[in-house]
């Protein structure tokens, strides 16, 4: 595919701005560390929303939809479209919990909710567990996506794409710190957004697609379409749908979707100025990621089936591209170099641009772990600010260097996601219930760590050399979550929960409430210790889960009714943007009984 003058130019404009943003906000990153990592925790609710959004929409998403699509139909966007009742959890339970324990990365919660020697080494070897390999490994899925887009669309080697666009994102992740990247991730969405849907616009209308109405009721893209599986065929129905809902979104670690928020979700909640702000930025993500954003390109995805009917076709079309990364997610790049000279630049743009507000987001939460959990813990107690802003700068480079060649070794989208979910399974569910059951101790947290990351090395390098029959992803997934689950459960009621002190300090904190604390608040009573502010204060998850669930059928309805009126399906679309609207009124009057503090 040619650029020409013009494309280019909306290129490297893009590249100017993402780089001049940073470069002014650098003097204010550099004053302090909680400037640097937490923006001085008083970002406007939208601004933090609109970033968590571009971080979770990278330059692989759109791929990995198109994988998923081409290979299991629409319906198989179960995988990830389950994670919003996780993320709705977060916003009506877990949000104003994280904003009110002011700590600054989510790894300081180990030592303000456990006790003891573990729980100062949980906390330094999340730091290097995620921190470095856990987010190196996503960096490089990440990269591994960009490295396909730009053997496409500019004829660059693996080597020539990543090293521009990593340049460029290094460069104003360094300088800008947190605040540079809110900025940048607004100015990114907006072009990214664009160039989606200009995108599926544009390949609708290719002769060989000939329309969305032609789209739709091709031969080929037909059984692809259903929202949901097939009752019928039971093994897949239970795979793309029963197992997502009923176990993958509560039992599973996976980054932006966290069990209970975590991540560089918690960093953005952290960084919020109130509750309030941390709890409506949350509910924008949720609203944006799985409501907006998915049918642009699973309207790629589809076009693509009838452009580029197998692999072969598109090993055919593009002959110079290296075969190892030319699977089915490299249909999405693909298509896009069938669009018009023009519009190739700004959507060569908005790839980089969702590429670079995913990078610069890890790089900079991943360095928060490094310096604050790692360095200034264990390392250099003393350290000031501006020595800490000058490791995180130091380890912001070593962070992309090391996810640059880990990039080389993959070869497509799923693979890495599939990896990313078995390695977390089993986790999810210790994160959601330890703010709410006192007996989780640092060695639940640890065991929990340890046992899926060995299980996940099992079923992804030593089952292959066995020699014995393969086994499905769905199996595996159960296999990691019901082995951890029962090896933490075990350990956790074998070993001694924190001290009294602690988890008296850590209830004051977060007041978190429940049957889970029972024990203690009355041990506290009996001692004349009042730990509770507001005497006969209701517990309000009850309302909070009634919030997430009303809160998932206001977003999957919009997700149906969007689907159904490109369908033409205009009955079902009318039934589901009926839901929408009736659960939208619902949870404003919810909102008002819930406690959140300006």
């Amino acid at each position: 595919m040619i650029l020409n003058a013009s494309d280019w130019a909306i290129i490297l404009a893009f590249f100017a701005v993402s780089v001049a943003i940073g470069v002014l906000v650098s003097r204010k990153a550099g004053k302090s560390y909680s400037e640097y990592f937490l923006s001085g925790r008083n970002m406007p609710w939208w601004l933090l929303g609109i970033s968590m959004v571009a971080t979770t929409f990278s330059c692989d998403t759109p791929n990995l939809v198109t994988d998923i699509v081409r290979q299991n139909g629409v319906a198989g966007n179960w995988a990830w479209w389950a994670f919003l009742l996780t993320g709705m959890l977060t916003v009506f339970i877990y949000a104003k919990l994280w904003r009110r324990s002011g700590i600054l990365t989510d790894l300081e919660f180990y030592e303000i909710r456990y006790s003891g020697k573990m729980a100062a080494f949980v906390r330094g070897f999340r730091a290097i567990y995620l921190g470095f390999f856990f987010n190196v490994m996503v960096m490089a899925t990440v990269s591994l996506a960009m490295i396909k887009i730009g053997a496409v669309m500019l004829n660059w080697t693996p080597a020539q794409t990543l090293i521009v666009a990593l340049t460029v994102t290094v460069i104003y992740s360094t300088l800008g710190g947190l605040r540079g990247i809110l900025l940048t991730d607004f100015f990114q969405f907006i072009i990214s957004m664009i160039g989606a849907i200009g995108a599926a616009i544009f390949v609708t209308n290719l002769p060989e697609v000939g329309g969305l109405g032609e789209l739709i009721t091709h031969r080929e893209v037909m059984p692809k379409l259903d929202l949901l599986p097939d009752v019928s065929n039971t093994e897949v129905f239970i795979t793309l749908l029963i197992l997502p809902i009923a176990v993958q979104w509560w039992s599973v670690w996976y980054p932006g979707a966290e069990p209970g928020g975590g991540g560089y979700i918690a960093q953005r909640m952290l960084s919020a100025r109130n509750e309030k702000g941390a709890v409506k930025a949350t509910l924008l993500f949720n609203l944006a990621h799985y409501a907006l954003r998915p049918w642009p390109w699973i309207i790629v995805a589809l076009a693509s089936i009838i452009v580029f009917p197998d692999i072969a076709s598109m090993q055919e079309a593009f002959p110079d591209a290296d075969m190892q990364f030319v699977r089915d997610d490299f249909a999405y790049p693909a298509m896009l170099s069938r669009l018009p000279n023009g519009f190739r630049g700004l959507v060569v743009a908005s790839l980089i641009a969702a590429f670079m507000s995913t990078i610069s987001t890890h790089l900079n939460w991943g360095s928060s772990y490094l310096v604050n959990d790692f360095y200034k813990r264990f390392l250099n107690p003393e350290a000031n600010e501006k020595t800490q802003v000058r490791a995180g700068r130091i380890s912001t480079v070593l962070l992309m260097a090391t996810a640059m060649a880990l990039a080389l070794l993959l070869s497509n989208a799923l693979q890495a996601f599939q990896i990313l979910l078995q390695i977390g399974a089993g986790t999810g569910l210790i994160f959601i219930l330890r703010w709410f059951w006192y007996r989780i101790n640092a060695y639940s947290e640890i065991t929990a760590m340890i046992v899926s990351f060995l299980v996940a090395i099992y079923f992804q390098i030593l089952h292959p050399l066995t020699g014995l029959p393969g086994i499905t992803p769905a199996i595996q997934l159960l296999s990691g979550v019901a082995v951890t689950t029962i090896c933490w459960v075990g350990v956790t009621l074998l070993t001694r929960p924190a001290d009294t002190q602690t988890l008296r300090k850590f209830y004051r904190l977060v007041h978190p409430g429940g049957p889970g604390w029972r024990k203690v608040l009355e041990e506290a009573r009996q001692e004349g210790v009042k730990l509770d502010p507001e005497k006969g204060r209701k517990w309000d998850v009850p309302v909070g889960i009634i919030g997430m669930l009303v809160g998932c059928l206001l977003i999957y309805s919009l997700l149906f009714s969007t689907g159904y009126w490109i369908y033409g399906r205009y009955g079902w679309a009318a039934v589901m943007t009926l839901i929408a609207m009736g659960s939208a009124v619902y949870l404003y009057r919810l909102w008002g009984r819930m406690r959140i503090l300006e």
